[in-house]
């Protein structure tokens, strides 16, 4: 969707539909987003063999579309668990890769937390009227499904930088999203690369990573720590925001995802 030159989006969850990344906030105003569903997930197929399903193995399925698009390089967006995803594809494709933006990227694949300073994180936010029984939430430990939707569903405002409208609406529409296969495949049998931090630090495509200020898996201090492993890196901390910052603050996401791609 939109118009401009191409952005390749890869979606996070592990195993959620492209369709939560929606417009990002506005970015398709000037970039046509190729909206990517991992397979087993929203209208792409089910694979034959689940082990595709695998982190790694989806980057062989960015590549098929990247020559699929015809595209000698391509700019790369990836959210959340897909950013484990679009690092793997850097390192294994650094010369079809132009630019990189990874939001609230998930750190597993490289082997580092994701949950630095997190309490710092959610004592920011202790005026919420919310606060209490999200964090309770937040640490208990289901005992049936019913419970573990109950407590996703009261965990939900520390996502988001406001849990205004916009915020309730996208959390609503998350369950239908899932598909269960894909998300429990994501890193069934995956070991990190040790190799991998010093392939990044010899990237030469520049790469945005952008951060929620109140985001608590990665939280901004986590990311930080990711971009201390590459050689060109920009690294933005959008204030008041979390996990999905094109929802909290549209403008101020697209303005600092639009400033980088354009170089």
């Amino acid at each position: 969707m939109g118009s401009g030159p191409p952005l390749v989006c890869v979606p996070g969850g592990p195993g959620q539909a492209v369709e939560y990344l929606g417009e990002l906030g506005g970015l398709s105003g000037s970039r046509t987003l190729i909206l990517l569903d991992n397979r087993g997930t929203g209208a792409s197929g089910v694979p034959v063999d689940p082990a595709t399903y695998r982190v790694d193995r989806l980057v062989d399925d960015v590549e098929a579309l990247r020559r699929h698009l015809g595209l000698d390089r391509i700019d790369l967006f990836g959210h959340s668990a897909s950013g484990g995803t679009c690092l793997l594809y850097a390192a294994r494709h650094p010369r079809r890769l132009h630019r990189l933006v990874l939001v609230a990227p998930s750190l597993r694949v490289v082997g580092l937390p994701s949950d630095l300073e997190v309490d710092r994180v959610l004592a920011r936010r202790a005026h919420e009227p919310w606060h209490a029984a999200a964090v309770a939430a937040l640490h208990a430990e289901p005992t049936s499904p019913q419970e573990s939707e109950q407590y996703r569903r009261q965990a939900a405002p520390l996502l988001y930088g406001r849990w205004d409208q916009a915020a309730q609406a996208q959390a609503e529409a998350e369950p239908a999203q899932f598909a269960p296969a894909a998300t429990e495949g994501f890193y069934e049998g995956f070991q990190p690369d040790p190799t991998l931090p010093a392939r990044l630090a010899d990237l030469t495509a520049p790469t945005l990573l952008l951060a929620g200020e109140y985001d608590i898996w990665p939280t901004a201090a986590a990311v930080r720590r990711l971009a201390a492993l590459f050689g060109t890196v920009e690294l933005v901390t959008q204030p008041e925001s979390g996990h999905f910052p094109w929802v909290d603050d549209p403008a101020a996401f697209v303005a600092s995802v639009e400033s980088f791609l354009a170089g």
